[in-house]
């Protein structure tokens, strides 16, 4: 599992191998079934994972008891309730496998002392809550600036594959609709 990781890392960044020893010795492969709850809200991330395979969402649940799906993920990248990861608070947010998934986690406490090793992989960490934000600051900006129909016909372009492995309420949920709304949308695509 650890290889999908290691291209990822080597994608921008130049590890020496003793690094890439570290980054397989510290990451932990784990494999969860679907709609298994990894990470729960009112408790502390204990992991950031990375996505070898399979689909995650973040979601919590409103005051009328609907879930909520703010963010969902595919493989490749890093997932987990990041601002909460970070600075050590209880999160409001529950990680969920949306498929079967095949991931590698890393405590922070681990994750810190690989980044207080290393300057390429501190870089690495850098670069990736760079992504991270840049992408939350554009999801909000669709959010408020697009319609649904473009903010699906965007999630098509961007994340086909989406549209196959993940039921159609969490992406309406994350598109900010009703289910009813985007099969409303969807059939007006087909037609």
């Amino acid at each position: 599992m650890h290889d999908k990781l290691l291209q990822y890392l080597r994608s921008n960044h130049d590890f020496s191998q003793k690094e890439i020893e570290r980054v397989q010795q510290y990451f932990e492969p784990v494999s969860f079934s679907k709609n298994t709850v990894i990470e729960e809200v009112g408790k502390i991330p204990n992991y950031i994972y990375y996505i070898v395979s399979g689909y995650l969402r973040l979601f919590y649940v409103d005051e009328n008891g609907n879930e909520v799906t703010t963010h969902i993920n595919c493989p490749p990248g890093f997932f987990t309730s990041y601002s909460h990861f970070i600075s050590g608070t209880v999160s409001d947010h529950n990680v969920e496998c949306i498929t079967a998934c095949e991931l590698l986690r890393i405590t922070k406490a681990n994750l810190d002392y690989l980044v207080n090793e290393s300057q390429t992989m501190k870089d690495f960490s850098i670069s990736v809550f760079q992504h991270s934000i840049a992408y939350n600051e554009n999801r909000s900006r669709e959010l408020s600036a697009l319609n649904a129909e473009q903010r699906y016909l965007k999630l098509l372009k961007d994340y086909p594959e989406i549209i196959q492995h993940v039921p159609v309420q969490y992406i309406a949920s994350f598109l900010g609709m009703k289910p009813e709304s985007l099969s409303r949308i969807r059939r007006k695509i087909i037609n």
